[in-house]
């Protein structure tokens, strides 16, 4: 079940879903989704000279991201055929009984704005600002201002809260996190990381 716009409000006056900072419930509550603000913090990838990424190598992320703060009042120029990683101003705490879906707003579709490439998904039990990944499929640069809204979440009830949900007991990557993240993938279980399996399931955390 989807949760509607009542459904939110009183998850988040019960305690039992946290979405914050929320500067303006009325504006950023809609009927089915709540909408997500841009920060600040980008990380750019760069040109360079490796002949590929490693996934498995945390050491070769610091030769091809940098990180970019955008002052306030300016504006992140995102190039045709860019892809930056962004963050939420807003930090979700998703309780074990929901899932979240984060999604694009039509509005920057439109300006051929994608929000996300894979990571649509905020699991059970997740804690922190949302990392966007944003791309730009148009053929004209486009002017994302922080604090914009740049996303929307939808919150759908599981049918019995999660078992293992998200966090240090599945030894997830991306719990508590702060501004954009780049890639933990070094961490996954079949490249040797320290990231373990639930005791339950046979799928590997994110």
């Amino acid at each position: 079940m989807i949760l509607s716009d009542g459904d939110i409000r009183r998850r988040l006056d019960g305690g039992s879903l946290a979405i914050e900072p929320l500067a303006d419930p009325a504006l950023q509550i809609q009927p089915a989704s709540v909408d997500l603000r841009l920060g600040r913090e980008f990380l750019e990838f760069q040109r360079t000279n490796i002949p590929c990424i490693h996934p498995d190598s945390t050491n070769e992320v610091d030769e091809y991201v940098t990180e970019t703060v955008v002052e306030e009042d300016e504006e992140f120029i995102l190039h045709p055929g860019d892809f930056v990683l962004g963050t939420t101003v807003e930090r979700l705490a998703v309780p074990d009984d929901l899932i979240a879906h984060v999604e694009g707003r039509s509005s920057l579709g439109r300006l051929a704005v994608v929000i996300h490439a894979t990571a649509g998904i905020v699991d059970p039990g997740y804690r922190g600002q949302v990392t966007l990944e944003l791309s730009n499929l148009g053929t004209a640069p486009v002017a994302l201002s922080p604090g914009m809204r740049i996303s929307q979440v939808v919150f759908t009830e599981l049918k019995s809260p999660a078992e293992e949900p998200y966090g240090a007991g599945r030894g997830s990557k991306y719990q508590d996190q702060a501004g954009p993240q780049a890639s933990r993938i070094g961490n996954d279980h079949e490249f040797g990381g320290d990231q373990l399996s639930g005791t339950g399931t046979n799928e590997e955390p994110r």
